[in-house]
């Protein structure tokens, strides 16, 4: 079982395919998630990792989450969730999924909280049917009619569809496919509706009616923090590099000066014959 993620809604839009159809999809956005802490069997009795997404400012962090965010050295986060692992899948704290953590045509079950409706009656919140609309039916064609039983029980059972609040739960939808990812940009594109408002949170999970496709990374798909090798600029050279090229200098210099030096000597020595000679004469 490997953890999930911690994306936000962007909104909807839609893909093309090769062939000319156009896919209508969800637009999910990765926003720094990282690890926060780990769940294992011998602290806590299960396997689970704590994942932290969005950024929350410092001073509306409170110094209990403070200390927390301190201890796994990150950021402090907007959003924090669970997810339920096995032992061989646990994630290092701190580290970043990517949004390649998904593979394209897999199967996912996404988790949000629903747009509210506000008060709604029992027709637009259960799909009743309604009154007649005639023969008798006086200003309560959208009622939903009778609720309770005669004297015996004499009461109306917990759990009896009628008007209420409509919205703002706790939804999953199963089975959703991914279109496409985007990791430079942090995108996971997922066919059809998700449940949640433009910019609300869902928890995205393997699906858990259909198998785990081959070659998904394991335990998940970490972004890599290494950088390209560029060329230092001179002025941001090391002391120990510039020191190491001014010693090296000082050694052709003193070459260069011992080779004049033996050079010289040479020369003296070829003409004093010479001087010795003319005095012979």
């Amino acid at each position: 079982m490997r953890s999930g993620v911690i994306v936000q809604k962007v909104g909807m839009t839609r893909l093309f395919t090769d062939d000319g159809q156009h896919v209508p999809v969800t637009v999910l956005k990765l926003d720094n998630c990282q690890v926060v802490a780990q769940r294992t069997e011998d602290k806590d009795g299960y396997n689970a990792v704590q994942l932290g997404s969005g950024f929350r400012k410092v001073k509306r962090t409170t110094n209990a989450m403070r200390g927390h965010f301190a201890k796994a050295k990150v950021e402090p986060k907007r959003k924090l969730a669970e997810f339920r692992v096995t032992a061989d899948n646990l994630i290092d704290i701190g580290a970043e999924l990517a949004a390649n953590h998904f593979l394209e045509g897999q199967k996912i079950d996404a988790t949000g909280v629903s747009i509210g409706k506000g008060f709604a009656g029992a027709m637009k919140r259960h799909n009743f049917g309604g009154l007649r609309a005639s023969h008798g039916v006086s200003i309560s064609h959208r009622s939903h009619g009778s609720t309770g039983q005669c004297q015996d029980p004499g009461k109306v059972f917990k759990g009896k569809k009628m008007a209420g609040h409509m919205g703002d739960t706790r939804i999953t939808t199963q089975n959703l496919t991914v279109v496409k990812t985007d990791v430079m940009r942090g995108l996971i594109m997922v066919k059809g509706a998700v449940p949640g408002s433009k910019g609300g949170w869902v928890l995205l999970r393997d699906a858990v009616k259909r198998p785990l496709p081959e070659g998904v990374p394991m335990p998940a798909a970490i972004v890599e923090l290494s950088t390209p090798a560029q060329e230092t600029p001179a002025d941001e050279v090391p002391a120990d590099e510039t020191v190491a090229e001014e010693v090296v200098a000082e050694e052709v210099v003193a070459e260069e000066v011992e080779v004049d030096e033996a050079s010289s000597e040479e020369t003296v020595s070829e003409e004093a014959p010479a001087e010795e000679d003319k005095g012979a004469e």
